[in-house]
């Protein structure tokens, strides 16, 4: 069994969605710490295309000073006006999409919810996403799973509880995974290395790495196809 594991992320990017697809079983990692700071964080964000690029569409957490919540515990900060922000720029940006009308109304609806939890706006927008694209890989969080420990440890632990044969992690794992101990415990490790596939956008150029969003707005059912390499 191929088992992959991602932090959630906010209306992720299509190597998000390709490697939940070459998975049996995807493993929400929601009991680790909410990164600060870091520049390459998709938990609460993400970019969309715009005329001038790309735009950040952000959602407002509530993090006490000093103290690094876990991802499932994260509240989302309701004083800030994201959702109407959020959907307006949709709207300016894809309005002339292809596709983009065949979700406006879900749009519409999901930024009308009162949403008090990123986990909940994130489990909710991500399996529109996953239905959009066809993709039936079977999730669950890793905070409904008994395993404990740290960074590799932890990985492992969830892949064992499982009944992983394979581990596709990111490529990024090959800077900390501990793979002898992942041999020892008979589970391979499968590297997942994903470009995002040139496609048409709505404005001229080509700015790669964008939410899924982009994608389907400008490709609709053809999405799933570029999505895993095959454009023809």
């Amino acid at each position: 069994m191929i088992i992959s594991i991602t932090q959630p992320a906010y209306l992720p990017w299509a190597g998000y969605f390709d490697r939940i697809a070459r998975s049996d079983l995807h493993i929400v990692l929601d009991s680790v710490p909410l990164q600060r700071g870091s520049r390459d964080r998709f938990t609460n964000r993400n970019r969309i295309r715009t005329p001038q690029g790309s735009q950040w569409l952000t959602i407002p957490v509530r993090t006490p000073s000093g103290q690094q919540p876990l991802i499932r515990d994260v509240a989302i900060d309701s004083s800030q006006r994201w959702q109407a922000r959020h959907l307006g720029a949709l709207v300016a940006n894809y309005s002339r999409s292809a596709y983009f009308g065949k979700h406006a109304e879900w749009f519409e609806s999901f930024y009308q919810h009162r949403w008090t939890r990123l986990t909940d706006v994130i489990e909710f927008s991500t399996d529109y996403l996953l239905n959009v694209l066809g993709i039936a890989t079977r999730r669950i969080t890793s905070s409904d799973l008994r395993a404990q420990g740290a960074k590799s440890e932890y990985l492992l632990a969830l892949c064992q509880e499982v009944g992983a044969d394979v581990y596709l992690s990111g490529p990024l794992g090959r800077e900390y995974l501990d793979t002898a101990a992942f041999e020892r415990a008979g589970i391979s490790i499968e590297y997942h290395e994903y470009n995002t596939p040139a496609y048409v956008q709505a404005f001229p150029g080509f700015v790669p790495n964008l939410s899924v969003v982009d994608l389907i707005a400008n490709h609709g059912e053809m999405s799933r196809s570029i999505l895993q390499g095959n454009t023809a």
